[in-house]
């Protein structure tokens, strides 16, 4: 189009920095079999996107353990939240423990995993697959902690697996299996009633219900640890597990120590009981080796800001490279992190653009490079109390009596 020769034009510089929206990280996977589900509504093999607040959607999933996982999740919701988005991936049902494990962890696979997204117009970033404590043996991982992994890695997602839940040292033996940033494993099932029947259920949903209850009470931000929170809509556990939030050596907290998460019942008047009552989840830290990344809700919360500087990012490429944009693309990001920090969403940050890791050569094959530090909080984990004596309070209690008596006569 040509300028006019008399008249005007109006144009949109774009060498500003630009916001990102960001991502919803409650989005949720669920993966697992229901003989009776409405086959129509969720085939085999075919990711489903649903509200579990839709009664109607939530009623063909019919009576197995994908409806318990999304009943689970239901009962953490709270307040205006009623409802989870929520992708259902229902898998056949093996004719026993190890071929059923074995289709959740095909359906796991980095290829099936990535079409979801495309599929269902979201990206699920809490993954739970079922009958992840199944194992062969005491001495090999299962098919469903095996693939866990690699298909997390495929969405930016963090997962909660149910390992052995019949004694602290199988499912300690269970997490030795196990290393990755993006998993955390529990150790203790739900008792929870289905109609007039008490049942044995898998724990991870209702972990997964209080990830997304915890973002939903933080601005839908993936920044919080869900540590000592209650979970709600259950009945007992399948197992009692001591704890005491003073006692080291407790089975809980041998079980914390090695990273499996537990949910522990109240004990009203108990020095060093978790609560009064109720059911209390205790659970931080993932199962990699080293501590920079062990808190699991660090993981998340960097997740969420590798997706926002991707938004920012993908509006620069493809521009010529001037100074203006570099500018603009660098303080983007600068704003973004200042606005998180500002939010005691992180401690801090850097921004930095070193010379020694943009040469000439570099640029000139339209490459640039930032370089980013970021710190993310971490959890509240253990108090230290130091008790002395204070020596300034019997000081002021003698200042106090020769006060009272300089005024008697």
């Amino acid at each position: 189009m040509s300028d006019p020769v008399f008249g005007m034009t109006f144009s949109r510089p774009a060498d500003e920095p630009v916001p990102a929206l960001g991502a919803d990280f409650s989005k949720a996977l669920l993966i697992e079999t229901s003989a009776d589900a409405d086959a129509a509504a969720y085939p085999i093999g075919t990711p489903v996107r649903i509200s579990t607040g839709d009664a109607g959607m939530v009623a063909k999933l019919g009576t197995g353990m994908l409806r318990d996982a999304v009943n689970g999740i239901n009962s953490q919701l709270s307040g205006l939240n009623a409802g989870g988005d929520v992708t259902i991936l229902r898998v056949t049902e093996g004719a026993n423990a190890a071929a059923t494990a074995a289709n959740i962890a095909a359906a796991l696979a980095p290829t099936n995993i990535a079409a979801i997204p495309s599929a269902v117009n979201a990206t699920p970033r809490l993954i739970w697959a079922g009958r992840g404590a199944y194992r062969l043996d005491l001495d090999t991982t299962g098919p469903v902690a095996a693939a866990l992994h690699a298909a997390c890695e495929r969405l930016l997602a963090t997962s909660v697996i149910d390992v052995d839940d019949t004694s602290s040292a199988n499912a300690i033996d269970a997490r030795e299996t196990l290393s990755s940033e993006r998993i955390m494993p529990v150790g203790v099932a739900a008792r929870v009633y289905e109609g007039p029947s008490l049942v044995t259920r898998p724990m991870g949903p209702r972990a997964i219900g209080l990830f997304m209850r915890v973002d939903n009470e933080n601005g839908g931000k993936p920044f919080n640890p869900i540590a000592n929170r209650t979970l709600y809509g259950l009945a007992g556990l399948s197992r009692k597990i001591p704890f005491s939030f003073l006692d080291g050596s407790t089975e809980g907290q041998q079980m914390l120590e090695s990273e499996v998460a537990i949910v522990v019942a109240g004990e009203s008047g108990v020095d060093g009981a978790v609560a009064d009552g109720g059911f209390t989840f205790i659970g931080t830290d993932n199962t990699t080796t080293g501590e920079l990344w062990k808190q699991i809700h660090q993981v998340r919360g960097a997740d969420y800001l590798t997706v926002k500087m991707m938004e920012i990012t993908r509006q620069f490429l493809g521009r010529k490279i001037t100074a203006d944009l570099a500018e603009a693309w660098l303080n983007s990001i600068k704003f973004m992190l200042r606005d998180h920090k500002a939010d005691d969403d992180i401690l801090g940050y850097d921004v930095a653009f070193r010379a020694d890791k943009n040469s000439p050569e570099q640029i000139r094959l339209g490459h640039l490079t930032v370089n980013l530090g970021i710190e993310p909080a971490p959890a509240f984990k253990v108090a230290h109390h130091e008790v002395r004596r204070y020596r300034p309070a019997v000081e002021g209690l003698v200042a106090d009596i020769i006060a009272r008596l300089s005024t008697v006569s």
